[in-house]
């Protein structure tokens, strides 16, 4: 068909007598295929943003318009019909539809939160009352206990530290009566952050669980935080038992190298001769960027009390002497600096799952989710106690539906279908595990309801899914037409080459064929009549098979084209250049082949030749594709892009 570009101004769709939006417009119709503007703004602005050569909307259009092109021959060549082509898009869809498969308002107020607790330092001590690693009803009970007496005691006025030393469990702060210091926030687990955060200075909190048990906590004051620091230090080390006088000599040392500091001597040269720590005394000693909480205190007040430049007298830490130097520092960035960095952290911990959480009951709510308790209860008094294979094949027989939401039930066949008995525990509560497995399957499909209403509410998500479907048609489509047909056609590419040998020159000679080592004259003798015999592109190969084994080489040769200082025997035997250098071992060299101004052959030029080639059958493609097409573009809608 001859090729067929037709340009027009259309009118927009009219619907009840109100214009179609334009964001919604049809910009174009490719072979019959409509492309909305979203999709085209989208596509357009993406790639001049990864762009160094930023097109104009008229530079852009023929190029859009044979990228649909492609995906047009790719679908009527059935790509998108097979089924690794569906499952792998099925693949995208779901990975890419995570970011989607949340409570938008919940997770914002969850990123706030963290900015406003970042934004921050509570100073802070705590009791922890444990339960161990792996507790039971009974003791989480008894330590709950022992938690509420411990802080209905230093609610009424008791000494905190004092309670600390007696009941803590924790062996990092008990002896300093519960005292961590100034936390900035993110630094806490977080059902312990939240509280605390949360409270007025001088309060004492009710207990709070969290995964090492229950927590008291008390607030002793709280401040903007101070930002960041970036530190380097010279550390000589004093270990714990260290007698007055091992402990004065570290002092006197870490005198003596401040003074040396002080008389100029380079601070990145002492630390990679004098520090203790290993860590970063290569790199001058240099630490990452910290905040409140992340030094011991010692270290701390004296790091924030510097101005940049300027290197602090020893300080004495629990671990040894510190002589600091600050090199930088930073205010508290901003809420969009962090935003990456504090979505990371929130899906690290309990927060992780309550955006998704919050967005399940509303599906719930939507989709008119009820949970039948009398069936439950029903299904549970059939279990007499416990889950093993008998009640789980009773369960399959029952005609009962545990929960209905939108047009669909889960009933007693599909839990037990669900249900391995070989995964829960002896203990296990019956009704828990009932009600847990009907949640799972819940929450399944309200996703997968939710699933297909993305592209819908969310045309960000529509393009993305798009953009990768169009992207794998493309590389196959492609792969088909150009780069595999290029790397197979081997006649094609010669006739290619011949009709463009002009095109393919060198500014100088290159040696064409063999390099050979030998043990001596002899066996050099034969393997050049061999060679010279031999049609054989693996001749080197078979030769290298007759002359030498496993525990002997008599030969060494290898075949390529070469330049001048491309290889030292061919620079000597081809190029005049000086003698080189002989193996001991293999010292009899000879080069057989040729000397050529040009390239014979496509092989002689073979990337450049088939990357040409890969541009020629591109182009060719395009040109056939574009004389059978039919483009209808709508200039007022075109008009609109920005």
């Amino acid at each position: 068909m001859k090729k067929q570009w037709i340009i027009s101004a259309l009118i927009a769709a009219v619907m009840s007598g109100n214009v179609m939006a334009q964001d919604d417009a049809v910009i174009m119709t490719i072979n019959g295929k409509d492309v909305t503007k979203s999709e085209f703004e989208y596509i357009y602005h993406k790639n001049n943003k990864q762009q160094v050569d930023v097109k104009t909307l008229d530079e852009y259009l023929p190029l859009f318009i044979n990228y649909k092109l492609k995906v047009d021959a790719a679908e009527k060549a059935g790509i998108d019909t097979t089924k690794a082509f569906v499952n792998e898009l099925d693949g995208y869809r779901k990975e890419l539809a995570k970011p989607y498969l949340t409570d938008r308002a919940t997770e914002e107020k969850l990123l706030q939160e963290a900015y406003n607790n970042y934004c921050k330092n509570v100073e802070i001590s705590h009791i922890l009352v444990s339960f161990g690693q792996f507790p039971d009803e009974a003791a989480k009970t008894a330590a709950l206990a022992k938690a509420k007496d411990v802080a209905a005691r230093a609610q009424a006025g008791e000494d905190f530290a004092a309670l600390a030393q007696q009941y803590s469990d924790d062996p990092g702060s008990q002896s300093r009566g519960g005292y961590l210091g100034y936390i900035k926030g993110g630094r806490l687990i977080y059902p312990f952050e939240k509280v605390a955060f949360a409270m007025a200075p001088g309060a004492v909190s009710d207990p709070v669980e969290t995964r090492f048990g229950y927590h008291v906590i008390k607030v002793h004051n709280v401040r903007a935080d101070r930002g960041e620091r970036l530190c380097a230090h010279i550390f000589l080390m004093v270990p714990r038992d260290a007698t007055p006088e091992v402990d004065a000599q570290k002092k006197a040392e870490a005198e003596a190298i401040y003074n040396d500091l002080m008389a100029g001597a380079d601070f990145t040269q002492m630390a990679r001769e004098k520090s203790n720590d290993q860590s970063n005394s290569m790199r001058g000693g240099e630490l990452p960027w910290c905040g409140s909480g992340d030094f011991v205190k010692e270290f701390e007040d004296a790091a924030f009390g510097l101005e940049v430049g300027a290197i602090a007298a020893p300080v004495r830490s629990t671990y040894g002497y510190h002589i600091i130097k600050l090199l930088d520092k930073r205010d508290v960035r901003s809420f969009d600096e962090l935003r990456n960095e504090l979505a990371q952290r929130i899906a690290r911990d309990e927060r992780g799952g309550m955006a998704h959480q919050a967005m399940i009951e509303r599906l719930k709510n939507e989709h008119n989710y009820k949970l039948d308790e009398v069936q439950v209860a029903t299904a549970v008094a059939l279990s007499g106690g416990k889950i093993d294979s008998t009640f789980v094949a009773t369960l399959a027989q029952q005609d009962i539906t545990f929960a209905t939401y939108a047009d669909k039930k889960i009933t007693a066949k599909d839990v037990a279908k669900n249900i391995k008995v070989h995964r829960i525990p002896a203990n296990a509560v019956v009704d828990k595990v009932l009600r847990n497995e009907i949640n799972r399957q819940a929450e399944e499909g309200l996703i997968a309801l939710e699933m297909n209403t993305l592209s819908a509410k969310y045309p960000e998500y529509r393009n993305l899914i798009n953009e990768y479907r169009d992207g794998m048609l493309l590389f196959e489509i492609s792969n088909r037409e150009v780069w595999e047909k290029a790397s197979t056609d081997t006649k094609g590419l010669e006739k290619f080459f011949k009709k463009n040998k002009k095109s393919y020159t060198w500014d100088r000679p290159h040696f064409k064929g063999y390099v050979v080592s030998c043990v001596n004259d002899s066996v050099a003798q034969e393997v050049k009549k061999l060679l010279k015999k031999s049609k054989n592109d693996n001749a080197a190969l078979d030769i290298a098979k007759t002359f030498n084994n496993d525990s002997v080489t008599n030969v060494s040769l290898e075949r390529g084209l070469y330049i001048e200082g491309a290889n030292k025997y061919v620079d000597e035997l081809v190029f005049a250049g000086a003698k080189a250098q002989r193996d001991e071992n293999l010292p009899v060299v000879f080069v057989l082949g040729k000397t050529l101004k040009a390239p014979e052959t496509y092989l002689d030029v073979k990337g450049k030749a088939t990357a040409d080639y890969q541009e020629y059958l591109e182009k060719r493609w395009v040109e056939n594709l574009n004389k059978k097409a039919t483009v209808v573009k709508n200039e007022d809608v075109l008009k609109t892009i920005n």
